[in-house]
């Protein structure tokens, strides 16, 4: 299991109130196309900019695939494989992919592992002469960040913002609560989202909070994350939205407008756990925390929250500008559209359910979105 998190929490008081509140309406206006069921714990799809016959799938074991975008068949090769690189199994693996804005014209993408050691590695490769190989001896590491000896909380995203610069989201270390401390240290790269220079692996320009290097790590552009196991930024607005894996009680998404969005900002992991306390447990000092926009809790089988994407395809346009997301154990898919600092226009939507454990969310070249899970199934949404 990539994003459940088995770990014991006491907290309970809520600040502020909850933004999921009240529940979400239904709506059965987009439904699940699929595309396969035979991938391999398939973890994120993405597509470089522009293209838009080609879906790459980055699966936990180590292979980043290509299919098909209009009917789903694989390329017979793997475009990368990096398995001997990796250590895989619960959330650990290879985990995330972005390719640069400009691939076009340099060919570069960029992968996010935990790597035999169990540390979490962000390296930059290149496509060779065939556009459907990359180039497999051109790694260059980036950013290696040491992990504790626990295994999860490795986050996995991978994304460029609309400044050109890398942004990584990386988990607290693992253990229950924060143990190390992590989260709250801005002088650790652990419970972050790291902004980075694309090119040197180290902070993007100036203008990162700590690029004068005191008070925190130059890298580091949020902080206050336990798993930020999936972020995105609106591709019209630059509108940052974190789906932030919490404890066992609240699970929350996280949005923070540009056009520096989430520039200093501390998004409360481990004082709080969505809206609640969580140490201490009750009466916690929230002055200086941005919360959430919304979280919910674990009733009903929730467990992990799966961030994803706001909706700026054509085929559905009564949906543009909404940002969707899952739980990976309840799996159902929700939506809302942000509206000032709250969420408006909440849905549920039972017809995007996919019956399995949703590991990601993809948007393809066009805007499009489809849903992963773990058991081997690539869906498109469409109108139903």
């Amino acid at each position: 299991m990539l994003c459940a998190l088995m770990a014991a929490c006491n907290g309970s008081d809520e600040v502020g109130g909850s933004g999921a509140s009240p529940p979400p309406a239904t709506s059965n206006s987009l439904r699940l196309q699929t595309v396969t069921a035979v991938l391999s714990s398939p973890v994120f799809l993405t597509a470089p900019t522009g293209d838009v016959g080609r879906l790459f799938i980055v699966e936990q074991g180590g292979l980043i695939r290509i299919l098909n975008s209009l009917d789903g068949t694989p390329r017979a090769t793997p475009f990368l494989d990096v398995s001997g690189l990796v250590v895989t199994g619960g959330e650990q693996g290879l985990l995330g992919m972005a390719f640069d804005p400009n691939y076009a014209a340099n060919g570069r993408f960029y992968i996010h592992y935990t790597n035999t050691a169990g540390d979490i590695v962000l390296a930059r490769y290149g496509v060779s002469s065939n556009p459907d190989i990359a180039n497999a001896g051109a790694q260059a590491i980036l950013k290696t960040i040491a992990h504790p000896t626990n295994q999860n909380h490795n986050g996995g995203m991978l994304a460029f913002g609309p400044d050109g610069c890398l942004y990584a989201g990386i988990g607290d270390g693992g253990g229950i609560g924060d143990p190390n401390g992590n989260a709250q240290n801005t002088n650790s790269l652990l419970g972050k989202i790291l902004r980075l220079d694309p090119d040197t692996g180290s902070a993007c320009g100036t203008d990162n909070p700590f690029a004068n290097g005191t008070g925190g790590a130059p890298e580091v552009w949020s902080f206050g994350l336990r798993n930020p196991w999936r972020f995105s930024f609106d591709r019209s607005t630059g509108v940052l939205y974190i789906g932030d894996v919490g404890q066992n009680q609240r699970e929350e998404v996280d949005a923070v407008v540009g056009p520096n969005a989430g520039r200093g900002v501390n998004f409360g992991w481990n004082i709080m756990e969505g809206f609640a306390c969580f140490n201490p447990p009750s009466g916690c000092n929230s002055s200086g925390l941005t919360p959430p926009i919304l979280d919910y809790s674990h009733e009903a089988g929730a467990c992990s929250v799966t961030g994803g994407y706001v909706y700026r395809g054509t085929l559905n346009p009564a949906v543009n500008g909404s940002y969707f997301y899952a739980d990976y154990c309840a799996g159902f898919v929700r939506s809302f559209q942000l509206q000032g600092e709250r969420p408006s226009s909440q849905n549920t939507w039972p017809l995007l359910s996919p019956g399995g454990q949703i590991t990601s969310f993809g948007e393809d070249a066009r805007g499009e979105l489809y849903i992963l899970t773990q058991a081997g199934g690539l869906s498109r949404i469409v109108a139903n």
